[in-house]
């Protein structure tokens, strides 16, 4: 939220520079996220650094407040004017200019009050307000249609303000006189100030202003919120109906009789400019400025249409919840199909406005508008952040109601917001508000004993100076019996009760304190009794052995949609055995956790894989490196029908793709890419790294996987999960498009369920190996899992090693056959070996193989 310093020194006195508050705003919570500076130079704190600012400084000679006292023709041009200014020199100043907001004073002679202007001299530098680029330009004199000008009546533009070049800065009477440093009089810094969702107050200019005068200690000066009502009664000419008082608390109504639209007043405008808001009229100009000053936000009607619309009889304001088949058209120009949740202002013809969120363009202030009733209403957060999720609309009222902003706030609002309409186009205020608070919402009361205050922020803050900062804050506290009682302020919906309430006020009294200020203390509560937590420990251990094998870990989010992860099997499916029906709920999509109100459409479920956490990972990294070795550790859900909780399990995925190694400076040429045995190498190393034994590897079914480059995993007999290369259909879906990728998952629950923890060890062998191939010629149809189980068994005690190096398949190997090579480690280990010895255990193994696989040793 952008966050004017003039603004803001209208609430409270500011006597830091700028730089330094924003330092303090930051370490309060409020973080300043840079600094804009308009016309001023940027200022040096010590221990405190913005990025160097490019921007515009005003020079104080060439740059000042202008006044200008005639108008007169060009005499050789329509569209432009001759401009009289009075600097503060001894004359005045003729300058060419062609602004249209000054056509209309053209040829009346001196006027009776000056416009007031910003003036640049010749010699200022200024932005060129007719560029398309950013350019600087410094003024110099020349012709203008035959008439001689070295100086410059400004727009926006050309000082850097706003991008408005449509005319000449005019001024309200400044009460300064002419030949002021600019500086002075619109000199000023914005605060980016990048709010969290739980500083609800602070939406608003008000809202921070109270957090700089308690950072200061300086008091708060209110705007008025009296109202001038000296029309006739609101009563009978309006009426309120809440028939949902949970998502509607309160409804405030005012009415304003015979006001006149027009531009509102040029300092409205220049503030409403300076925080992002496009000026429109009086009426309208004056809710988005309520909005931003108090933080509550405002609706006017035209009240004439509302009385047509009710057949000139009295009409009712009704908040509901929309009937099947509704529309609402919106200021946006948009027609709204509404749903069940929607809060609608209504009246007894139908859809007036979207609560909360935006108005309908039937009623809507225009041009002949004469009569306006205007709204300050409070609506139930989380429903419209719903609203605004579904209707795919963001507005500022609604920015803030999806916050969270008090029922009380309506009352001043409304009052606050009528008395402006009422300065800025005239009319009668009509006695009374119209108010409907049918569930009036009670401060938050908290009891905090002392002692907490020190045994939570471990370090001593008098009594005194807590009263103090709670003061400053607007909570009305007493001290009674050693304990805190506090009233929060009925603004803080932040705060809570209990406990929850206690370490909210603690929060608060450390943060105005300040942060900063706390030393480092060792703890002084007794440690609690420490257990070994065994499931960490060994989800720890995996992480290591991981990051060991060259992967990185990832984190991400757990949301997702079942559209994304739809994506993760080839549509249509492809057709799968009975056996593969283990997967079939992963994409489930009516199995899924959804929110009931989620931030954003793509995080809008609970997930039901890593996968495709880490495939999104994948894309965005593949922008910038091609080889990628990554893992996650992480919850997945799955919906329960028959319990409100869902299913929770912990799951491992792996992602590889690229290079094989990282490109170094010894080598000569990029290496090869990674492939399935890469990836089986890392998983039979995490196997290993955890001391997990009777590991066995099968074809995979996984859908997600190439059906001939895939591998399943089990223990025990237990399937622990899959890996491989992602189908090519999925990397077409996903839109993948460099090297293959190959990921995995596993039930990391049950994989650390068998992790080994009384493992043996051996002392190191001095024994010589004797080492011998093996190649054996089988049916392509033999699993090398099985072969290898088969080969230990029958090598015995002496049989320490035993590795694939070969897979061949070709002449002279008879078609639908393979060859498989295998070196074998023999080795004693109180002994070394004989040829015959080996030679019997190396015949045992042939002749094993020969029997139970049908296996024959190779020629």
């Amino acid at each position: 939220m952008l966050v004017p310093l003039s603004w803001l020194k209208e609430f409270v006195e500011i006597d830091i520079p700028p730089e330094l508050l924003a330092e303090r705003l930051t370490l309060a919570g409020l973080e300043v996220g840079s600094l804009t500076y308009i016309g001023i130079p940027q200022g040096k704190v010590e221990g405190v650094r913005f990025p160097k600012s490019d921007h515009l400084v005003w020079d104080r000679e060439k740059i000042v407040l202008g006044a200008i006292r005639e108008v007169k023709p060009h005499p050789d041009a329509d569209r432009l004017v001759l401009a009289m200014v009075d600097y503060g020199g001894t004359e005045l100043e003729q300058t060419v200019t062609g602004a249209p907001n000054l056509f209309e004073y053209r040829g009346k002679g001196p006027l009776e009050k000056p416009l007031w202007t910003a003036f640049a001299k010749e010699g200022a530098e200024v932005w060129d307000g007719h560029s398309e680029t950013l350019q600087r330009m410094i003024l110099k004199e020349k012709k203008l249609r035959g008439i001689p000008n070295r100086c410059m009546v400004c727009s926006e533009k050309e000082l850097g303000i706003y991008e408005d070049h449509e005319g000449i800065i005019l001024l309200d009477d400044p009460g300064k006189p002419a030949g002021t440093p600019l500086q002075d009089v619109l000199g000023d810094v914005l605060f980016n100030i990048e709010l969290t969702p739980n500083l609800a107050r602070c939406y608003s200019i008000l809202g921070v202003a109270r957090e700089v005068a308690a950072l200061l200690g300086k008091p708060v000066r209110y705007p008025s919120f009296e109202m001038v009502a000296e029309g006739s009664t609101i009563e009978g000419e309006v009426a309120i109906e809440i028939q949902e008082p949970e998502l509607n608390p309160r409804f405030t109504l005012t009415l304003l009789r015979n006001t006149k639209i027009q531009p509102a007043p040029r300092w409205m405008q220049y503030r409403l400019r300076l925080v992002g808001q496009r000026p429109i009229n009086n009426i309208v100009d004056v809710t988005n400025y309520i909005t931003f000053e108090i933080g509550q936000p405002l609706h006017a009607f035209d009240y004439d249409k509302l009385k047509a619309r009710a057949g000139k009889k009295t009409p009712t304001i009704i908040t509901r919840l929309p009937k099947p088949g509704e529309t609402l058209d919106t200021l946006d120009e948009k027609t709204r199909e509404l749903e069940p949740h929607n809060i609608l202002v209504c009246d007894t013809q139908g859809v007036l406005s979207l609560g909360g969120v935006i108005g309908g363009a039937e009623t809507e202030i225009s041009d002949s508008t004469t009569n306006v009733l205007l709204e300050a209403a409070n609506w139930n957060f989380i429903n419209i952040r719903r609203t605004m999720q579904s209707q795919k609309v963001n507005t500022d009222a609604g920015l803030r109601f999806s916050r969270g902003v008090h029922p009380s706030q309506s009352i001043l609002g409304v009052k606050r917001g009528i008395e402006l309409m009422r300065q800025t186009g005239g009319g009668s205020i009509a006695q009374g508000v119209i108010d409907q608070y049918p569930r009036p919402v009670q401060p938050a009361q908290v009891d905090l004993p002392i002692k907490e205050i020190k045994r939570l922020l471990g370090i001593e803050i008098s009594i005194e100076q807590i009263l103090d900062i709670l003061w400053w804050l607007e909570f009305k506290a007493e001290v009674k019996n050693d304990v805190l009682h506090v009233i929060a302020p009925e603004y803080r919906m932040d705060i809570g009760s209990g406990v929850v309430g206690r370490a909210d006020l603690i929060e608060e009294i450390a943060r105005i304190y300040g942060y900063d200020r706390m030393y480092d203390t060792i703890i002084a509560d007794e440690m609690p009794p420490q257990w070994a937590n065994t499931a960490l420990e060994r989800e720890e251990r995996a992480r290591d052995v991981l990051v060991a094998l060259g992967l990185r870990e990832t984190i991400s989010y757990r949301l997702t949609t079942p559209e994304r992860e739809a994506a993760l099997t080839p549509q249509p499916p492809l057709p799968r055995g009975e056996e593969e029906r283990d997967h079939d709920r992963l994409w489930d999509a009516g199995s899924y956790v959804e929110l009931a109100n989620p931030l954003t459409p793509d995080r809008a479920a609970m997930r039901h894989t890593l996968l495709g956490s880490l495939i999104d990972n994948a894309l965005t990294n593949q922008r910038t490196v091609t080889r990628q070795q990554l893992f996650e550790i992480g919850q997945v859900y799955f919906k329960r029908e028959d319990a409100k909780l869902p299913d929770e399990y912990r799951r491992l995925g792996l992602l590889i793709t690229g290079a094989r190694r990282a490109t170094g400076w010894t080598q000569d040429e990029p290496d090869a890419p990674v492939d399935f045995f890469d990836l089986k190498a890392m998983v039979e190393g995490l196997l290993n790294g955890l001391h997990i034994q009777n590991a066995q590897y099968r074809r995979s079914s996984h859908p997600s996987l190439h059906p001939g480059r895939s591998a399943s995993v089990f223990v025990n007999g237990q399937h622990l999960g899959d890996f491989g290369e992602l189908h090519p259909v999925v990397a077409r879906q996903i839109e993948w498009e460099s090297a293959p990728l190959y990921v995995g998952e596993f039930d990391l629950d049950g994989l650390l369920a068998d992790v080994n923890a009384n493992y043996p060890v051996k002392a190191l062998t001095n024994t010589p190996p004797v080492l011998q191939d093996i190649a054996l010629v089988m049916n392509d149809e033999v699993e090398a899992a099985r072969v290898e189980a088969v080969i230990r068994k029958a090598g015995g005690d002496l049989l320490k090693g035993l590795t694939l190096f070969d897979v061949y398949r070709g002449d002279p190997i008879p078609e639908g056959h393979k060859s498989l090579a295998y070196s074998l480690v023999y080795r004693a280990d109180d002994r070394t070996l004989t040829d015959k010895e080996v030679a019997t255990v190396h015949q045992k193994i042939v002749k094993t193989v020969e029997r139970e696989l049908g296996a024959k040793l190779r020629a």
